[in-house]
């Protein structure tokens, strides 16, 4: 959370804040006196108050508090021209932001996992580059099973691939409330619209509210993705995408509903991560 806010003016400030703007700033965006003793027990700096401030109060109000810093941080690089000096900045901070939010169990009822772990995050490198080195006809299934257990680190429920009559769906996950079908392909070349339209014939035969995410490890043809138009009920994901989001440290869950908002604003299936997540540090 330092590295995030003291970049501007140095440790014990926060981002560009005087002590009146701070003041200022958290009486409008949470209705909280930040002048109070009690968030200066540590020291009456600006960074002390805040760590004293999200020590004291409730994961929902800190989750509220970040959010409001991360939208000020955002117009403050806009507003600079800077590039973001923190390296995978936001990813940093939806990983704090998802471990505070987390509020889901497991299977079983088990704690939930962590959402930002750098052991869990090396695993899932050293998976995938095995993935790549399997021979062909076994790296579909091996490619299934890497993409649960993403999607099981990242508390979406994933369920195992499963039949139904004369058609095969490679599994599901929740998001939200919304259930989301799988459809995992690892070709040699990038997919085309014949398997996009064939997926989506497979969620039209489903109840109205399900949805699809197509993952194509080389990526989909630009003729493809033309083709298949707008307005659909799937979102696409490429392995730029994955390996993307494991080097920048950001949680597949908050990828994912970047993707969905960003189709539902514009109708197309298919944005980059790189694009939602700019290099920039701020978000699209």
């Amino acid at each position: 959370m330092d590295d995030l806010v003291d970049f501007v003016r140095g440790r014990g400030y926060v981002l560009g804040f005087s002590d009146s703007s701070f003041s200022e700033f958290f009486a409008s965006e949470l209705d909280v006196d930040i002048d109070d003793p009690i968030y200066a027990e540590h020291g009456g700096s600006k960074g002390k108050r805040l760590r004293c401030f999200l020590q004291k109060v409730d994961d929902a109000t800190a989750v509220r508090a970040l959010q409001a810093l991360w939208e000020h941080r955002a117009e403050h690089l806009a507003r600079t021209g800077h590039r973001d000096p923190v390296q995978n900045a936001e990813g940093r901070y939806l990983g704090l932001l998802a471990r505070l939010d987390g509020q889901e169990t497991n299977a079983g009822g088990a704690p939930p996992r962590p959402a930002f772990d750098w052991r869990l995050l090396a695993e899932l490198r050293d998976e995938l580059v095995r993935v790549e080195s399997l021979r062909a006809h076994e790296r579909g299934y091996a490619f299934e099973a890497f993409l649960r257990r993403c999607f099981d680190m990242a508390g979406l429920t994933a369920r195992e691939p499963f039949r139904n009559t004369g058609e095969q769906i490679d599994g599901s996950f929740l998001l939200g409330e919304e259930t989301y079908l799988l459809e995992a392909k690892w070709h040699s070349q990038p997919t085309g619209v014949a398997d996009l339209h064939v997926f989506h014939g497979k969620l039209d035969q489903k109840a109205a509210w399900a949805r699809g995410l197509f993952v194509s490890y080389n990526g989909f043809t630009t003729e493809g993705l033309a083709a298949f138009g707008s307005g659909k009920r799937l979102i696409c994901m490429d392995g730029r995408d994955i390996c993307d989001a494991l080097d920048r440290q950001i949680p597949l869950k908050a990828v994912l509903e970047r993707k969905v908002r960003r189709a539902a604003e514009t109708g197309r299936p298919f944005i980059p991560s790189r694009e939602l997540f700019d290099q920039h540090g701020g978000s699209r």
